[in-house]
Formats: C-alpha cells, sequence, structure tokens
C-alpha cells in the first residue's frame, strides 16, 4: 500500500510539472549582459527587457541585485529570461525565451527582426518586435509557491542520521582557476599545467554535478554563488571551495 501511494505522489508531482507555465510565476530575473553581448546592458537592451516584463505584469530584477525573500532562499520561484541573437547579414534577429530553474523553455518568442543599420537602434527595435509575441499570451500570476525540485524515493527511507560538520578546505593557490571544457557528458576542469583536475557528470538538477578526482567521489555544486566540491575521505565530510570558470 505505502508503494501505490509513493507511485500515486510521484505522478501528481509529474503531472504538476507538465502544466508548468509561466502564470505559475510572479518574478524574472535578467542577467547584467545576454550571451552575444560584450559589456554590460549593452545597447540598453537588458534594461529595456526588464522594462517590457514589466509591462507584462512580471516582477523583474537584475540576477546580480538584491531579491526578495521569496526569491533569496529559492530561485526556483522565478523565471530566467535568455536572449537569443542569429547573425543574419544586414538584419538583427533576437529571439527571447523564459525558461523555469531547471531550464526548462516556458515561453519562446518568434524572431524579432530590424533592418536599422544603426546598432542601438536595430537591436532594440529587434526586442521589442520579439516581445510582441509575449503580448499575446495570456499572463496573470495564479499564486503559485515553487519548492527546489526533489527525488522522490519509492522506498521507506533510514531514520536520518546528522551529517557531521564540514571541514571547509580552501583551493591550493598554486591550482588557481579551474577551466570547465565541455565532455558528452559535462565537463572536465583543468589547470594552467594543463591537467585534468575534476571530472563533473551532469545531473538532473542545475549546478549539480557528480564529481571525481581520481581519489575521491563526491559531488560539485553551487552554494551561495560558490562552487564547492564535497566527498567523504575517512569518514570525514569535506567541502572543498573551487573557482570554476565556465
Amino acid at each position: 500500500m505505502k508503494g501505490y501511494a509513493l507511485l500515486l505522489l510521484l505522478f501528481v508531482s509529474l503531472s504538476g510539472y507538465a502544466q508548468n507555465t509561466i502564470n505559475n510565476y510572479k518574478y524574472v530575473l535578467i542577467p547584467e549582459k545576454f550571451s552575444f553581448s560584450k559589456e554590460e546592458d549593452q545597447y540598453g537592451l537588458n534594461s529595456l527587457t526588464k522594462s517590457l516584463l514589466e509591462e507584462k505584469g512580471f516582477t523583474a530584477y537584475f540576477d546580480n541585485s538584491e531579491a526578495p525573500k521569496e526569491l533569496a532562499g529559492n530561485k526556483c520561484n522565478a523565471l530566467n529570461v535568455e536572449v537569443l541573437q542569429r547573425k543574419s547579414l544586414f538584419v538583427t534577429n533576437l529571439t527571447v525565451l523564459l525558461k523555469d530553474c531547471q531550464g526548462n523553455i516556458l515561453f519562446k518568442s518568434k524572431e524579432g527582426k530590424s533592418r536599422e543599420k544603426e546598432f542601438m537602434t536595430s537591436y532594440n527595435l529587434a526586442l521589442r518586435d520579439a516581445f510582441e509575441s509575449l503580448k499575446e499570451v495570456p499572463y496573470a500570476y495564479n499564486g503559485t509557491v515553487h519548492t527546489v525540485p526533489q527525488v522522490v524515493a519509492l522506498t521507506p527511507a533510514p531514520t536520518p542520521v546528522p551529517a557531521p560538520a564540514p571541514k571547509v578546505e580552501e583551493l591550493k593557490a598554486a591550482a588557481g582557476t579551474l577551466y570547465a571544457q565541455a565532455t558528452a557528458n559535462g565537463y572536465q576542469l583543468i589547470d594552467t599545467t594543463p591537467k585534468i583536475v575534476l571530472t563533473l557528470l551532469k545531473t538532473s538538477a542545475q549546478d549539480y554535478f557528480i564529481a571525481d578526482n581520481g581519489v575521491s567521489h563526491g559531488i560539485v555544486l553551487k552554494r551561495n554563488g560558490e562552487w564547492y566540491f564535497e566527498y567523504y575521505k575517512d569518514n570525514t565530510f569535506f567541502a572543498q571551495k573551487l573557482m570554476i570558470k565556465f
């Protein structure tokens, strides 16, 4: 009977997730710089994006600004906006994406276009053109509060035992910044030698990787804006701070 109840809970959770829409979100986070930009808020695109989202009814914040308490502890309560550029001769082409914290696309705009020769004018017109398709989508925040995605266990969990306090081990200065190189299933982190320091495998959770340094197996995750390699060694829990450049 317990097994059926847990399977029902899993089905309900997945059904709710499948119905995820922009109406489930009050907040949107905007990057200071889009992937195709050379500087922050180039051509005023990031500020314009914030303004157009607020016109739609969202509460928008730049992702490096102070967030309200609903977001400070759980970024899954906000959508993330991306603006993509398709390069084309004499035409500026921009597309707007709204994604949840898992990277799922909940809205994709039409491709906004402009043939203006002056860059600022062309980019602004193309972005406004892309946002026209968002105006056609009904939006009203329905009060949904999101939780960090969890894996639902199908068997009774053992009695939890408090984890030992981590021994924080700062990355040796000699290692310096680690550079992420993409692989088929994740990344490999290399130093300036160059030498592979860590191998990362992707999981279903954002900013959470299965990690292996050749000696210890553990996880690499982002916590409070910083990366850590967490693992056990001789029954002792370690959290090693990393400096990663993707």
